[in-house]
This record gives structure tokens, C-alpha cells and sequence, in this order.
């Protein structure tokens, strides 16, 4: 049933803003070399004829979203093509409804076909969905914060049967009879926004840990290089470490090397991420054992096991139960959807890492999906900077985490967000081991944009 507060999308642009970056990020064997964001303007029309502006941002990470050998600067023209193509989409989209409803709509019908068509014309390697979803994130994460700039109110208090029609039972199918979405709103399983929220440090496989590391081209622009002076720096508690997945002794001395720096200087949490790269579960597996027995202090540190597996489950059907019998294991790149969580929980994984670069409407349907089930939630990092970390931030505060959130945008490219940290600063600098998240208020995502000074380039589209 239509409601008087439902909107539909009148106008759009689309912006690419390119990101220089301080220090090498390494994915899963792939270090990153051309990077951007697209941010997303947006206009949204109520039953009434009022109007409002809101945004949204995302970065364009292909080594994460499109894993390939195409050169990166292919792969990158690419998504900034389908982005293009995208803005004219969400232009002809008539749907009205709460932007749950809206977005869900356009990733779940219309992306599909934009994206076939865009492998189609171009030819070549096809787009996978990760990226198509990563390229439509930007637009989905405007739709919400334009729908509560419109409407004067926090999006996060729209996430209920007030504002929205559609009962979850609409969006979501439970994996058992004992779990029903009837009747059930998304802030049913939301938890009470937390204005402080404990930072994760990336610990990127090629940052130095030590001075013997060091190679002499390094920055020298009064930011740590170290990860002992980053630990010092931001009183660090919770440690990222990215791993090779194929190569055990070098991943096993990584996380020795990282773990005795960790407790040496007081932080409390490891995490590990394979980033896709394993492919049988006793790799993990003997790890883990190994530690158990030989750094049991560190085993009792690693908090939970980020992706060792590839993430196209279907395709690769391995059955996780024995890694998760050790430590919480986390879907991330897998998890492009309630769908593909349902999947994961199938064969073994037992927590799902959100992002809200697979859109603000995905991530929420998965979350509750993932809850109504009893697994666990983090929300990690695409390196988000500019208005994109505060979407990020706005998730991980209202997502009920296992432990904070990861982000490390100030680690990469610490002055592509200068503009948005005049205004927000404890969302761009982690204090204390943690981010603050008090200067997010207002409408929407909290942005408050009109007092953020940032020049924008032409529009892309």
C-alpha cells in the first residue's frame, strides 16, 4: 500500500573524483594502481511535489570488486562506462516507495539487465555482479540519504513499518520454519546507534612492520609508516592482517611477526583475511591448529577468520563447517546478498562482514537476514573516504558489530577526505583506538554537506 511519504527519483549526477594514494594496498595478490569514487547527487519528488537533494559515494576498488589479469586501467574505464550507464537508468526508474523498497527493486530487476547489456556492447571480459553491485552502491546510498534529507529525519529511523510498506516477509525467505519475516521491519534488528565505535588497522601485506622493511620510499608526510608507530599513534586495539593464502609458512610468519608487535604494545584483537585465495579448508585449518599450539596467546587474540575462500559460492560449493568449528568464520566478498548468505550459512560460515558498497538496501536485507539466523556481523572497510566513510560509519553504528568497525581510508589516501574532516573530524582520525561519531547529525546519513567545502568536477553523467 502506497504511502503518502513514498518518493521517486526526478534527477541525478553522477561525479568521479580520483583518489592519490599514500601507500601501496595489496588484495589478494593484486596491489592497487588506479583508483577513484564516484559520488552520486541525487533529487527525490514525494507524493506531494516537494523536492530534496542528497548524496551518495563509493570507491571504484577493481582489485576487489573485478579480480582479473585485464590491466586495472581497463577494468577501471570500465566501471566509470557502466556508472555512466547507470545514472540513466535510476533516471528512467518511475518506482515510488521507501528506498528499501526502490533500491531492492532496481538491484534485484533492473541491474541484472543493465549489466547484461553493458558485457554485451563492450565486449571483452565481462563486468562480474560484484563490481556492477559496487558501481550501483553509490546511487542506492543517495536514494537514502535524499529520502531523509526529503522527509527531515535520520534514515535510520525510517527503517520501520511508519515509513515503509513492504514487511520483510517481502524482501527475504527464512532458511527455516522456525524463522518468519511476516510482519517484521528492518529496525527489529537493528541495535541503538553507538556514538564512539573501536577502529580495525588494515594491515596490508606489503606494509612494513619493521624497519628492515622499509625500502626508502616511503612518504614522509608526518603520518606513521610503521605499524608500531600507528599502534602508538591512534592507540590501536584491533589488527586486519591480510594474508597470502598461498603460501602457509609466509602467512603463519606474518601472523607471528604482527601478533608478538600486537601484544607488545597492548592492542587486544586480530583478525585474518585470505581475501579468496584458498581453496581447501585444512590450509586455514593447520594454521590455526598451529597457532593454537605454538601462539596460544594469539589464537586467543584472532577474533574471527575473514574470507580464505573464493567468493563465487555457487561455483565453489566447500564445505566450511571445520574452520568454523575454530574460529568465527566471516562471508565478505560472498556476501552480495541475503541469497548468497543463506548460502554461505549452508555450508558453514557462521558471520557476515556487511558493506555498504554492495548497496545500503543490500546490506541492510542481509543483515537482518543474517540476525533472524543467529549468525554474527561485522561491517569492513572498501578503504572509504569522503562521504563513503560516513555511510560506512553510519552502518557499523547501527549494525551491531562483533567488534567496532574496520577502516582504514586514513592509512591510503589520508588527504582525499581533508574537505569532510573539516567538519567531521572524528570520523576521518582514529582516537584512542576508536572513531567518533558524534558530529554525524541531522537528516540522511548526518553528511551535512552544505558545510563541507568540496569543488566537484564535471558531472560524468
Amino acid at each position: 500500500m502506497a504511502k503518502a511519504t513514498d518518493a521517486r527519483v526526478k534527477d541525478l549526477q553522477a561525479y568521479v573524483l580520483p583518489l592519490e594514494q599514500r601507500m601501496p594496498l595489496k588484495f589478494g595478490g593484486r596491489v592497487t594502481s588506479k583508483m577513484g569514487t564516484v559520488r552520486v547527487r541525487m533529487t527525490l519528488e514525494d507524493q506531494a511535489g516537494k523536492r530534496a537533494e542528497g548524496w551518495g559515494e563509493t570507491p571504484l576498488a577493481t582489485q576487489w570488486s573485478w579480480p582479473s589479469s585485464v590491466p586495472d586501467t581497463e577494468r577501471y574505464a570500465a566501471m566509470q562506462a557502466f556508472c555512466a550507464r547507470l545514472a540513466k537508468a535510476w533516471r528512467g526508474f518511475g518506482d515510488s516507495g521507501h528506498p528499501l523498497e526502490v533500491g531492492w527493486d532496481f538491484v534485484d530487476g533492473v541491474l541484472p539487465k543493465e549489466l547484461e547489456a553493458f558485457n554485451a556492447a563492450r565486449g571483452g571480459e565481462p563486468m562480474p555482479w560484484l563490481c556492477a553491485l559496487v558501481c550501483c552502491s553509490a546511487f542506492d546510498q543517495a536514494l537514502h540519504d535524499t529520502y531523509g534529507v526529503l522527509h527531515d529525519v535520520p534514515i535510520y529511523e525510517t527503517y520501520n513499518a511508519k515509513w515503509i510498506s513492504r514487511d520483510l516477509a517481502g524482501f527475504l525467505q527464512p532458511a527455516s520454519s522456525h524463522v518468519s519475516f511476516s510482519g517484521r521491519f528492518p529496525n527489529e534488528y537493528l541495535t541503538p546507534r553507538q556514538a564512539r565505535l573501536p577502529a580495525w588497522h588494515l594491515v596490508g601485506a606489503l606494509d612494513p612492520i619493521d624497519e628492515s622493511e622499509l625500502k626508502g620510499t616511503e612518504p614522509r608526510d608526518g603520518l606513521p609508516v610503521l605499524l608500531a608507530d600507528w599502534i602508538r599513534a591512534d592507540g590501536l586495539k584491533c589488527l586486519k592482517i591480510k594474508l597470502n593464502g598461498a603460501d602457509a609458512e609466509w602467512d603463519y610468519a606474518r601472523i607471528v611477526k604482527v601478533g608478538t608487535l600486537a601484544v607488545a604494545l597492548g592492542v587486544d584483537w586480530l583478525t585474518t583475511d585470505f581475501n579468496c585465495t584458498v581453496t581447501d579448508p585444512e590450509y586455514v585449518n593447520a594454521i590455526l591448529d598451529r597457532l593454537l599450539k605454538e601462539q596460544p596467546r594469539l589464537y586467543g587474540m584472532l577474533l574471527y577468520v575473514e574470507q580464505p575462500f573464493p567468493y563465487d559460492l555457487e561455483r565453489h560449493r566447500i564445505d566450511t563447517h571445520s574452520v568454523a568449528a575454530r574460529k568465527p568464520l566471516f562471508l565478505d566478498e560472498s556476501a552480495h546478498d541475503w541469497k548468497h548468505v543463506r548460502t554461505g550459512r549452508e555450508l558453514g560460515w557462521t558471520g557476515v562482514a556487511l558493506k555498504t558498497c554492495k548497496t545500503q538496501s543490500g546490506a541492510l536485507l542481509s543483515l537482518c537476514w543474517a540476525r533472524a539466523h543467529g549468525m554474527t556481523l561485522m561491517v569492513q572497510d572498501l578503504t572509504n573516504p569522503r562521504l563513503a566513510q560516513l555511510a560506512h560509519l553510519q552502518l557499523a553504528a547501527h549494525a551491531g558489530t562483533i567488534m567496532g568497525v574496520e577502516t582504514n581510508s586514513m592509512q591510503f589516501w589520508p588527504a582525499a577526505s581533508a574537505e569532510e574532516a573539516q567538519v567531521h573530524p572524528g570520523a576521518y582520525r582514529r582516537r584512542e583506538g576508536v572513531m567518533d561519531l558524534a558530529t554525524l547529525r541531522g537528516p540522511g546519513f548526518g553528511y551535512r554537506v552544505a558545510e563541507i567545502r568540496r569543488e566537484l568536477p564535471e558531472p560524468l553523467a
